[in-house]
Protein backbone atom coordinates (compact mmCIF):
# COMPACT_ATOMS: atom_id res chain seq x y z
CA UNK A 1 0.00 0.00 0.00
CA UNK A 2 0.95 3.69 -0.67
CA UNK A 3 1.97 5.24 2.25
CA UNK A 4 -0.33 8.20 3.33
CA UNK A 5 1.72 11.56 2.28
CA UNK A 6 1.54 15.01 4.55
CA UNK A 7 0.71 18.11 2.66
CA UNK A 8 2.05 21.67 3.80
CA UNK A 9 0.45 24.85 3.13
CA UNK A 10 2.36 26.96 1.00
CA UNK A 11 2.23 30.66 -0.39
CA UNK A 12 2.22 31.47 -3.75
CA UNK A 13 2.67 34.67 -5.77
CA UNK A 14 1.09 34.87 -9.16
CA UNK A 15 -0.12 36.93 -11.82
CA UNK A 16 -3.26 37.16 -13.70
CA UNK A 17 -2.93 36.45 -17.64
CA UNK A 18 -4.83 39.82 -18.09
CA UNK A 19 -2.00 40.82 -20.85
CA UNK A 20 -1.34 37.08 -22.08
CA UNK A 21 -0.38 36.68 -25.82
CA UNK A 22 2.53 35.22 -28.25
CA UNK A 23 3.81 38.17 -29.67
CA UNK A 24 7.90 36.66 -30.20
CA UNK A 25 9.58 33.20 -30.15
CA UNK A 26 12.08 32.20 -27.67
CA UNK A 27 11.28 28.79 -27.43
CA UNK A 28 10.59 25.99 -29.33
CA UNK A 29 6.89 26.01 -28.30
CA UNK A 30 6.17 29.73 -29.21
CA UNK A 31 5.25 30.79 -32.67
CA UNK A 32 4.65 34.27 -33.95
CA UNK A 33 1.15 33.55 -35.77
CA UNK A 34 -0.16 31.90 -32.69
CA UNK A 35 -3.43 33.00 -31.75
CA UNK A 36 -4.73 32.75 -28.18
CA UNK A 37 -7.73 32.48 -26.74
CA UNK A 38 -7.32 35.31 -24.28
CA UNK A 39 -10.53 34.62 -22.27
CA UNK A 40 -9.86 30.14 -22.05
CA UNK A 41 -6.72 31.43 -20.99
CA UNK A 42 -8.12 33.55 -17.97
CA UNK A 43 -10.44 31.15 -17.01
CA UNK A 44 -8.03 28.02 -17.08
CA UNK A 45 -5.46 30.35 -14.69
CA UNK A 46 -8.72 31.38 -12.53
CA UNK A 47 -9.29 27.63 -12.23
CA UNK A 48 -5.80 26.67 -11.10
CA UNK A 49 -6.25 29.78 -8.46
CA UNK A 50 -9.23 28.42 -7.29
CA UNK A 51 -7.47 25.00 -6.61
CA UNK A 52 -4.37 25.96 -4.73
CA UNK A 53 -6.92 28.07 -2.21
CA UNK A 54 -9.29 25.08 -1.98
CA UNK A 55 -6.55 22.90 -0.74
CA UNK A 56 -5.44 25.30 1.67
CA UNK A 57 -2.25 27.39 0.26
CA UNK A 58 -2.08 31.17 0.09
CA UNK A 59 -1.88 33.09 -2.97
CA UNK A 60 -0.65 36.61 -3.89
CA UNK A 61 -0.56 38.34 -7.15
CA UNK A 62 1.52 41.36 -8.57
CA UNK A 63 -0.24 43.55 -11.04
CA UNK A 64 -0.07 42.61 -14.39
CA UNK A 65 1.79 45.22 -16.76
CA UNK A 66 0.66 45.79 -20.81
CA UNK A 67 3.26 45.03 -22.64
CA UNK A 68 4.48 42.33 -20.65
CA UNK A 69 2.92 39.09 -22.21
CA UNK A 70 4.95 36.69 -20.49
CA UNK A 71 5.09 38.27 -16.85
CA UNK A 72 2.13 35.51 -16.17
CA UNK A 73 4.99 33.21 -15.73
CA UNK A 74 5.37 34.50 -12.30
CA UNK A 75 8.25 31.20 -11.39
CA UNK A 76 10.65 33.02 -13.72
CA UNK A 77 10.72 36.21 -11.40
CA UNK A 78 12.68 35.01 -8.65
CA UNK A 79 13.97 32.21 -6.04
CA UNK A 80 12.70 33.02 -2.59
CA UNK A 81 14.40 31.43 0.57
CA UNK A 82 14.01 31.78 4.13
CA UNK A 83 12.81 35.51 3.60
CA UNK A 84 15.36 36.25 0.95
CA UNK A 85 15.09 37.21 -2.56
CA UNK A 86 17.05 36.54 -5.48
CA UNK A 87 16.11 38.40 -8.71
CA UNK A 88 16.01 37.60 -11.87
CA UNK A 89 17.94 38.81 -14.96
CA UNK A 90 15.99 37.51 -18.32
CA UNK A 91 17.90 36.09 -21.27
CA UNK A 92 15.67 37.12 -23.66
CA UNK A 93 15.44 41.38 -23.92
CA UNK A 94 11.67 41.51 -24.22
CA UNK A 95 11.29 39.93 -20.83
CA UNK A 96 14.14 41.76 -19.09
CA UNK A 97 11.33 44.59 -17.83
CA UNK A 98 9.64 42.33 -15.65
CA UNK A 99 12.24 41.96 -13.59
CA UNK A 100 11.65 45.59 -12.44
CA UNK A 101 7.84 44.68 -11.68
CA UNK A 102 8.34 41.80 -9.45
CA UNK A 103 10.98 43.76 -7.88
CA UNK A 104 8.50 46.35 -6.80
CA UNK A 105 6.04 44.06 -5.97
CA UNK A 106 8.41 42.15 -3.41
CA UNK A 107 10.14 45.41 -2.30
CA UNK A 108 6.35 46.84 -1.24
CA UNK A 109 5.99 43.37 0.67
CA UNK A 110 8.75 44.18 2.96
CA UNK A 111 11.76 42.14 1.11
CA UNK A 112 14.95 42.69 0.42
CA UNK A 113 15.74 42.00 -3.48
CA UNK A 114 19.64 41.01 -4.80
CA UNK A 115 19.31 41.35 -8.59
CA UNK A 116 21.38 38.27 -10.70
CA UNK A 117 24.69 39.65 -12.50
CA UNK A 118 24.61 36.48 -14.80
CA UNK A 119 21.02 35.40 -16.70
CA UNK A 120 19.08 33.78 -14.43
CA UNK A 121 15.56 33.01 -14.59
CA UNK A 122 14.03 31.94 -10.94
CA UNK A 123 12.65 29.36 -10.57
CA UNK A 124 12.55 28.28 -13.78
CA UNK A 125 15.69 27.47 -13.32
CA UNK A 126 16.24 27.24 -9.86
CA UNK A 127 14.92 24.48 -8.09
CA UNK A 128 15.01 24.05 -4.31
CA UNK A 129 14.81 20.40 -2.89
CA UNK A 130 16.13 19.24 0.45
CA UNK A 131 19.58 20.54 1.20
CA UNK A 132 20.27 21.10 -2.39
CA UNK A 133 19.07 23.77 -5.12
CA UNK A 134 19.36 22.24 -8.15
CA UNK A 135 20.10 24.60 -11.15
CA UNK A 136 19.80 23.95 -14.58
CA UNK A 137 21.74 25.87 -17.42
CA UNK A 138 21.71 25.21 -20.57
CA UNK A 139 19.46 27.59 -22.67
CA UNK A 140 18.84 30.09 -20.35
CA UNK A 141 20.41 30.46 -16.85
CA UNK A 142 24.21 30.78 -16.86
CA UNK A 143 26.40 28.64 -15.29
CA UNK A 144 27.91 31.74 -13.53
CA UNK A 145 24.42 32.14 -11.50
CA UNK A 146 24.42 29.18 -9.93
CA UNK A 147 27.72 30.34 -8.14
CA UNK A 148 25.91 33.44 -7.26
CA UNK A 149 22.90 31.98 -5.32
CA UNK A 150 25.13 29.37 -3.83
CA UNK A 151 27.03 32.40 -2.26
CA UNK A 152 23.55 34.58 -2.00
CA UNK A 153 22.05 31.45 0.45
CA UNK A 154 24.79 29.34 1.40
CA UNK A 155 22.68 26.55 -0.20
CA UNK A 156 25.15 23.76 -2.40
CA UNK A 157 23.92 24.66 -6.04
CA UNK A 158 24.28 21.63 -7.90
CA UNK A 159 24.65 22.66 -11.81
CA UNK A 160 22.82 20.25 -14.08
CA UNK A 161 22.98 20.74 -18.21
CA UNK A 162 19.67 20.71 -19.97
CA UNK A 163 19.73 19.53 -23.76
CA UNK A 164 16.95 19.57 -25.41
CA UNK A 165 15.45 22.87 -26.54
CA UNK A 166 12.15 21.43 -25.72
CA UNK A 167 12.78 21.41 -21.97
CA UNK A 168 14.73 25.16 -22.12
CA UNK A 169 14.00 25.82 -18.14
CA UNK A 170 15.09 22.98 -15.95
CA UNK A 171 10.60 22.78 -14.39
CA UNK A 172 9.74 21.89 -17.47
CA UNK A 173 12.23 18.67 -17.30
CA UNK A 174 11.93 18.02 -13.27
CA UNK A 175 9.56 19.08 -10.05
CA UNK A 176 9.94 18.67 -6.82
CA UNK A 177 7.68 15.68 -4.89
CA UNK A 178 8.59 16.47 -1.17
CA UNK A 179 11.31 19.20 0.04
CA UNK A 180 11.83 17.60 3.39
CA UNK A 181 13.70 14.87 4.81
CA UNK A 182 12.00 12.85 2.49
CA UNK A 183 13.00 15.26 -0.49
CA UNK A 184 12.45 13.45 -3.83
CA UNK A 185 11.46 14.51 -7.21
CA UNK A 186 9.98 13.90 -10.86
CA UNK A 187 11.84 13.75 -14.34
CA UNK A 188 11.87 13.03 -17.44
CA UNK A 189 16.25 11.70 -17.69
CA UNK A 190 16.28 12.20 -21.40
CA UNK A 191 16.32 15.92 -20.96
CA UNK A 192 19.49 15.95 -19.53
CA UNK A 193 22.91 15.19 -20.20
CA UNK A 194 24.40 12.23 -19.43
CA UNK A 195 26.25 13.26 -16.46
CA UNK A 196 23.48 15.42 -14.97
CA UNK A 197 21.14 11.95 -15.19
CA UNK A 198 24.02 10.12 -13.22
CA UNK A 199 23.71 13.17 -10.54
CA UNK A 200 20.00 12.54 -10.57
CA UNK A 201 19.96 8.91 -9.84
CA UNK A 202 22.82 9.16 -7.49
CA UNK A 203 20.84 12.12 -5.02
CA UNK A 204 17.09 10.58 -5.99
CA UNK A 205 17.27 7.20 -6.63
CA UNK A 206 13.70 6.62 -5.48
CA UNK A 207 13.00 9.69 -8.03
CA UNK A 208 9.60 9.04 -10.33
CA UNK A 209 10.85 8.64 -13.53
CA UNK A 210 8.25 10.39 -16.77
CA UNK A 211 7.74 9.07 -20.11
CA UNK A 212 8.36 11.23 -23.21
CA UNK A 213 4.49 11.52 -23.92
CA UNK A 214 4.12 12.98 -19.69
CA UNK A 215 7.10 15.62 -20.51
CA UNK A 216 5.84 16.66 -23.62
CA UNK A 217 2.93 17.01 -22.21
CA UNK A 218 3.63 19.32 -19.51
CA UNK A 219 3.45 16.93 -16.74
CA UNK A 220 6.76 17.78 -15.06
CA UNK A 221 5.86 21.62 -14.80
CA UNK A 222 4.01 20.56 -11.84
CA UNK A 223 3.40 21.97 -8.07
CA UNK A 224 3.39 19.46 -5.45
CA UNK A 225 2.41 20.37 -1.66
CA UNK A 226 3.87 16.88 -0.54
CA UNK A 227 0.60 15.19 -1.01
CA UNK A 228 -1.29 16.85 -3.98
CA UNK A 229 0.15 17.35 -6.86
CA UNK A 230 -1.02 19.79 -9.41
CA UNK A 231 -0.65 18.32 -12.81
CA UNK A 232 -1.21 18.85 -16.16
CA UNK A 233 -4.45 16.39 -17.14
CA UNK A 234 -2.60 15.13 -20.84
CA UNK A 235 -0.34 13.49 -18.24
CA UNK A 236 -2.46 10.91 -17.72
CA UNK A 237 0.61 8.07 -16.94
CA UNK A 238 2.91 10.38 -14.70
CA UNK A 239 -0.39 10.99 -12.83
CA UNK A 240 -1.32 7.05 -12.21
CA UNK A 241 2.85 6.86 -11.21
CA UNK A 242 2.36 9.20 -8.47
CA UNK A 243 -0.82 7.87 -7.16
CA UNK A 244 0.75 4.66 -7.21
CA UNK A 245 3.28 6.61 -4.92
CA UNK A 246 0.87 7.86 -2.46
CA UNK A 247 0.00 11.27 -4.11
CA UNK A 248 -3.14 12.81 -5.14
CA UNK A 249 -2.66 14.32 -8.74
CA UNK A 250 -5.24 16.83 -8.99
CA UNK A 251 -5.60 17.77 -12.52
CA UNK A 252 -5.53 21.57 -13.85
CA UNK A 253 -6.00 22.88 -17.75
CA UNK A 254 -3.18 24.93 -18.76
CA UNK A 255 -3.10 23.86 -22.42
CA UNK A 256 -3.34 27.78 -23.27
CA UNK A 257 -0.33 28.73 -21.84
CA UNK A 258 1.55 25.73 -23.51
CA UNK A 259 1.58 28.07 -26.59
CA UNK A 260 4.02 30.37 -24.82
CA UNK A 261 6.09 26.93 -23.30
CA UNK A 262 4.74 27.33 -20.32
CA UNK A 263 1.96 25.74 -17.44
CA UNK A 264 1.33 25.11 -13.79
CA UNK A 265 4.82 25.90 -12.41
CA UNK A 266 5.50 28.52 -14.77
CA UNK A 267 2.45 29.91 -13.21
CA UNK A 268 3.53 30.04 -9.81
CA UNK A 269 6.37 31.30 -7.69
CA UNK A 270 6.40 29.95 -3.69
CA UNK A 271 7.36 32.34 -1.08
CA UNK A 272 9.85 30.30 1.12
CA UNK A 273 9.63 32.27 4.40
Amino acid sequence: MPMSRVPRSRRFLVCEPRHFAVQYAINPWMHEDTQVDVDLARGQWAELIRAYRAHGHTVDSVEPVAGLPDMVFAANSALVMAGRVFGSYFHAPQRRPESTAYETWFKNAGFDVYRSESVCEGEGDLIPVGRYVLAGTGFRTARAAHHEVQEFFGVPTVSLQLMDPRFYHLDTALFVLDDGSEANIAYYPEAFSPGSREVLRRLFPDAVIATHEDAMAFGLNSVSDGRHVFISPRAEALAGELARHGYVPVPVDLSEFQKAGGGIKCCTQEIRS
